[in-house]
């Protein structure tokens, strides 16, 4: 499961509005690794002058690797992160994930990092399966 839902969370979505701050609570308390992987990247990309920050280091285990994941792979989780932070998230493989500053999405970082280039560079045996 991706999500540990609140019973009232899913008696809001039941009754069609989801507050948006409410969403993003549920997945920072469901998904703790991603939520603290994807802050840390945040704070890098405020702390800093350029487009983008990123991760490189891989999850310590399988649970992490999979809240990772389902962050990311999540259109709507992906997009509520979005809205939150304020920023476009770009994935790679099971750990290497990215911010970018909105108005870098058309930058040639966002490009190369999105590219299949990209992808293919970014791959490695010990990544295989993750």
């Amino acid at each position: 499961m991706s999500l540990t839902v609140p019973p009232a969370l899913l008696e809001a979505a039941e009754r069609g509005h989801v507050d948006d701050a409410d969403f993003v609570a549920c997945v920072r308390e469901s998904l703790p690794y991603a939520w603290q992987t994807l802050s840390r990247i945040v704070a890098d990309l405020e702390s800093s002058s350029a487009d983008f920050a990123d991760n490189v280091i891989p999850p310590a285990n399988e649970a992490e690797r999979g809240q990772l994941l389902r962050a990311l792979a999540s259109d709507a989780i992906r997009g509520g992160l979005e809205r939150h932070f304020g920023v476009k998230f770009a994935f790679q493989n099971c750990h290497r994930a990215a911010a970018f500053r909105p108005g870098a999405v058309d930058s040639e970082s966002y490009r190369r990092f999105t590219s299949v280039r990209g992808q293919l560079l970014n791959q490695s045996p010990e990544l295989r399966d993750c």
